[in-house]
């Protein structure tokens, strides 16, 4: 293996697990890779990006789906529903601005959000609190954004979302995508 690939290979696995905003582990890499005075000073062809926006997509693809998996709701690692919004537009505007597609992570999330939305009904039918953490507006704007209308969504969804005028809306993210 040689060093550009090791130096490659060790920024993959660190974007893999990069945090919870994966683009910046991503520039951060780039600076590292290539104008760092402590780093290994190369030249990125277009292959070598292409490997770690890759990696960015499959992070921000794991975060989307950690937080509309309901076997989460009970950790600590879970954000909830605003944070998968949040994250399903960061990761739609990375992919945009760099020509990449979100379709396979589109599809995925409106998914896991469906099934997500018909559970937590089912749960808090039973007495559970609902572990929806944002508005109505948000989450119906979310299930756009993944390809979903609210006639796609299982009945009776709103009332999962908080009525507290406070809860997060993203209007700067939502504004970034039209939505």
């Amino acid at each position: 293996m040689s060093d550009k690939e090791s130096y490659l290979a060790d920024e993959e696995l660190l974007l893999a697990d990069s945090g919870e905003i994966p683009e910046v582990a991503y520039h951060a890499s780039l600076h590292f890779l290539s104008t760092d005075p402590e780093g290994p000073g190369l030249t990125l062809e277009e292959a070598d990006h292409s490997r770690l926006m890759a990696q960015v997509v499959g992070r921000y693809r794991w975060i989307i789906l950690r937080d509309l998996d309901p076997e989460n709701r009970d950790r600590r690692i879970y954000r909830g529903v605003a944070r998968s919004a949040a994250n399903w537009w960061r990761l739609a505007k990375f992919c945009r601005n760099r020509g990449l597609s979100a379709e396979a992570v589109r599809g995925e999330a409106a998914a896991a959000l469906r099934l997500f939305l018909a559970r937590e009904l089912a749960d808090t039918a039973s007495g559970r609190t609902s572990s929806v953490n944002c508005s109505v507006a948000t989450l119906e704007a979310y299930a756009r954004g993944v390809g979903l209308s609210a006639a796609d969504l299982p009945s009776g969804w709103q009332q999962l979302c908080p009525v507290d005028p406070a809860q997060p809306r993203f209007p700067r993210i939502l504004s970034a995508e039209g939505g």
